[in-house]
């Protein structure tokens, strides 16, 4: 009898299933091809757009800043006197400069009392109501304070007095003065 030998396999060995690509692989495989899409684009319109005549843009007449008109108008948000003689004040204070240690400064900037009284335009009535309003509101939040003057020097930026005029202007308004 004839033996048979063992049939030897030559054929390459299979290779493996390519492994799934992950979220990150993808996009920066997408990314490539995007970037290679929009290059051979840029390439065609430059090509197809090269025979079109252009004048150059002088960018001082298209590019200009901004108009300086002054401060934008203080719209109307409280009916009420007092409580519109604070925003008043608020707005002041928030366009014209706050200032601590006198009532106007030598720039022009005011303080609380100084705002209020500018806004009251002589009307001392209103001024004190303002006034009272505004203690108030700065004793709610601070507790002790002898006068709003007082309150006022004692910081060293607007920010405080600024939020505690507005409060006392929105306090003002829930209270009909």
């Amino acid at each position: 009898m004839h033996q048979t030998r063992p049939a030897i396999d030559r054929t390459t060995p299979a290779t493996p299933a390519p492994a799934e690509l992950t979220f990150d692989e993808r996009l920066a495989f997408i990314n490539t091809a995007m970037t290679v899409r929009l290059d051979e684009a840029k390439v065609a319109y430059e090509v197809n757009t090269a025979h079109i005549p252009t004048e150059p843009v002088d960018l001082a007449a298209v590019v200009t800043g901004p108009v300086d008109i002054g401060p934008a108008p203080l719209a109307d948000l409280y009916p009420t006197p007092v409580a519109a003689l604070l925003q008043r004040a608020h707005h002041r204070l928030f366009t014209g400069g706050w200032c601590s240690g006198a009532l106007v400064d030598e720039d022009g900037a005011r303080c609380m009392l100084g705002a209020i009284r500018a806004e009251a335009r002589g009307d001392s009535g209103l001024e004190a109501d303002a006034a009272a309003v505004l203690l108030d509101v700065i004793r709610r939040r601070f507790g002790a304070v002898d006068s709003v003057p007082s309150f006022n020097d004692a910081h060293g930026s607007a920010r405080v007095p600024l939020r505690m005029v507005d409060q006392a202007a929105g306090l003002a308004d829930a209270r009909g003065l």
